[in-house]
């Protein structure tokens, strides 16, 4: 694709000049006599570099400069001005402004093409840095964590507001559900996204390396330290660490967690030296953490350094609206990933994935789809691709299957059938969560309050007490 260039001068010669060099040097030229005229066209040619002249009639060059970053935003060209002998210093003064280079008048041609390519290529290399960012980002943002139910909703706003405050966070949930993902994502829409993110497992790290692994050690410390190591505080400073399965701490370890944690620094072992860290903590658990406090296996101070803000995140089984969203993610992933093509599920296959009660939550669906997706022989994958385990977990799911395929029930009739499963858990998990509010849980699966009422009454659902008030 050939780059695309901007010239702006109120000479006529010298832009006749300018467009005559690059094309010959395979850019595509949009040459423009004002600032005025830049502004308005500059949208539409998305130029790659501008080349403007210092002093233009009406608004110079550093002005349309300006005016076009702020009006083009991140997609804004790598801009050279165009200067004589006697305003070089202007020039200078505009590249402190955002220009990238300059060249003066009279100019050489070679130096012009030179000057363009440089250029082109430094603008070029920005795009590809703004695109792996970008892809970054993607990889963790919330509005890409799958999820369309009214819990996972509050999630994706939770970690919205949790991630710009610098405070500890507690994400709870049980395995499997994805508590480091979020973790991640706090951690890319903080103000330490440019730091580390470093994940340690508590619950595989052996006791006794407990505190080596928090806060390193130094050469001959113990037995096997035959090097000095920095410890996971060490290495997550001025970024985020990430404790997973907080409650499998022993008493020791919880005892040195709350120290480093009040003080703001650690000592490796085997070092009389302290070191200041400055680490945001963000901790995972599928434990009761308050039943621990209870039974004396978690130290109540650490709960509450770790418990200023919680994110709870619900099981799978608590919101099967999310099924078929994740099964069409896991699909197009993993096809991807195995180089095959992705094939789309049929409603069987579907319905049985909606009816499974799903102990292993979000990680067992995608290695259940992936296993799927790896054996299906046919243009769909079906309920016989599915692992065993969910075409024998719910024998009535399993009878309207078979149904089905015997022509006893339609497609469509079946579709119908998993539908209503799915909207009826939907509205008592909304109900459940709004404490009995019909207005509350409307608002929480976007319905009107009628709407849901009438849906109430179809599906046969007891309206219960009314709680608003």
């Amino acid at each position: 694709m050939k780059a695309r260039v901007l010239v702006v001068d109120d000479e006529r010669t010298l832009r006749g000049i300018v467009t005559t060099v690059l094309e010959d040097d395979g850019y595509d030229i949009l040459a423009l006599e004002s600032g005025e005229n830049a502004l308005s066209r500059a949208s539409e040619f998305a130029p790659d570099v501008a080349l403007l002249d210092l002093r233009l009639a009406g608004i110079d060059g550093v002005e349309t400069m300006t005016r076009l970053q702020d009006q083009l935003g991140a997609a804004a060209p790598a801009f050279i001005i165009m200067t004589a002998h006697g305003t070089i210093q202007s020039a200078v003064d505009a590249i402190r402004k955002g220009a990238l280079d300059y060249v003066t008048k009279p100019f050489d041609n070679d130096e012009l093409k030179l000057t363009v390519e440089r250029a082109v290529q430094m603008r070029r290399l920005e795009q590809r840095v703004e695109a792996l960012e970008t892809q970054l980002d993607d990889r963790f943002r919330p509005e890409n964590m799958v999820g369309q139910s009214g819990s996972m909703d509050a999630v994706f706003r939770m970690i919205d507001r949790v991630a710009p405050v610098d405070t500890t966070v507690l994400v709870v949930g049980e395995t499997g559900t994805g508590k480091e993902l979020v973790a991640r994502a706090i951690h890319r829409y903080s103000n330490r996204k440019d730091g580390p993110f470093i994940a340690v497992n508590c619950g595989a790290v052996p006791q006794t390396l407990m505190e080596s692994s928090f806060f390193g050690h130094e050469r001959g410390a113990f037995t096997d330290a035959k090097t000095s190591r920095r410890g996971a505080f060490e290495q997550a400073d001025r970024g985020t660490l990430f404790l997973d399965e907080i409650g499998e701490l022993s008493q020791a370890a919880q005892a040195g967690l709350l120290r480093a944690l009040e003080e703001g620094e650690i000592r490796r072992v085997g070092s009389e030296r302290t070191i200041k860290v400055n680490v945001r903590i963000i901790a995972a658990t599928n434990r009761d953490l308050q039943k621990e406090i209870d039974g004396g296996g978690f130290r109540e101070d650490l709960y509450w350094r770790l418990n200023v803000v919680s994110i709870h995140l619900p099981a799978l089984r608590e919101r099967p609206e999310d099924i078929p969203p994740l099964v069409d993610h896991f699909v197009a992933k993993h096809a991807e990933k195995l180089g095959i093509e992705a094939r789309p599920i049929a409603q069987t296959a579907l319905s049985l994935l909606v009816g499974y009660h799903w102990p292993g939550n979000v990680r067992e669906l995608e290695n259940a789809v992936q296993s799927a997706l790896t054996l299906a022989t046919g243009t769909a994958i079906t309920g016989a691709d599915l692992p065993a385990r969910l075409r024998s977990a719910d024998p009535s799911q399993t009878q309207s299957t078979d149904a089905a395929a015997d022509g006893r029930l339609t497609l469509a009739e079946a579709a119908d059938r998993a539908r209503a499963a799915v909207e009826e858990r939907m509205i008592v998990g909304a109900l459940r969560e709004a404490e009995g509010s019909r207005t509350r849980a409307a608002e929480l699966l976007g319905v009107s309050r009628k709407t849901l009422f009438n849906k109430m009454k179809e599906l046969g659902i007891e309206p219960g007490e009314e709680k608003d008030g």
